[in-house]
């Protein structure tokens, strides 16, 4: 599995679980109005986590289906839902009126994508739905959503193999958020690699060892 993250709360996982080749999932893509730069990606699932947002700019972003032509070839998932699809098993739920968490399986890896998660703890029903989680992604940056501090108590929650942190400040983006050194600095970290993806395969998830993977946008 291939997992890449293009800035907010954007990510592009590459599944190799489907007996007839990859699976392109791609999470919450976002225009030019983020003054960030829109990727051109490919997807045979597009999920959508939060409302306020993502389902407007879904038109105007460079999704392309799996044959390269258009979003509307892409299996989309915008609410909560139990979903199967090539493989991929999806679970969506909602963790307010505009956001939904969703857990995805494949490659018997289990992710868990918050979205822009803005309450304070999990509820024992939410934790129930998610379960146990090989990958997390999890807002810190604050503004809509959790900042550094909230997102610590969020994964204490949890107990994430490894945790990969979204949404937060990056050049060029317009929105204020925090900066990835204060959620490090909070858990104690001076400093931490920026990785252009994360390639990882289930074998090389410890029971023992909890990770913070930093991914370059």
């Amino acid at each position: 599995m291939n997992i890449a993250w293009y800035g907010q709360t954007c990510f592009r996982i590459i599944s190799q679980k489907a007996k007839n080749g990859s699976v392109n999932i791609l999470i919450d893509p976002f225009n030019k109005g983020t003054g960030l730069r829109s990727p051109k990606l490919e997807s045979d699932i597009l999920l959508i986590t939060h409302d306020n947002q993502s389902k407007k700019e879904i038109p105007s972003c460079n999704v392309l289906g799996s044959n390269g032509d258009s979003s509307k070839n892409s299996f989309l998932i915008t609410s909560p839902g139990e979903y199967d699809v090539r493989e991929v098993y999806i679970n969506g739920f909602s963790a307010s009126a505009e956001n939904t968490i969703y857990t995805i399986e494949t490659e018997e890896m289990r992710i868990c994508h918050l979205g822009l998660l803005g309450q304070g703890d999990l509820t024992s029903d939410q934790l129930e739905k998610i379960n146990e989680v090989d990958i997390l992604m999890i807002p810190i940056g604050g503004g809509e959503a959790i900042d550094a501090k909230g997102a610590i108590k969020i994964m204490s929650q949890i107990e994430p193999k490894i945790t990969i942190p979204m949404y937060y400040k990056i050049p060029k983006l317009k929105t204020r958020l925090e900066g990835l050194d204060k959620f490090l600095k909070a858990l104690g970290i001076k400093s931490l690699p920026s990785l252009d993806k994360l390639s990882i395969k289930k074998k090389d998830i410890s029971n023992e060892e909890v990770k913070i993977v930093a991914l370059k946008p």
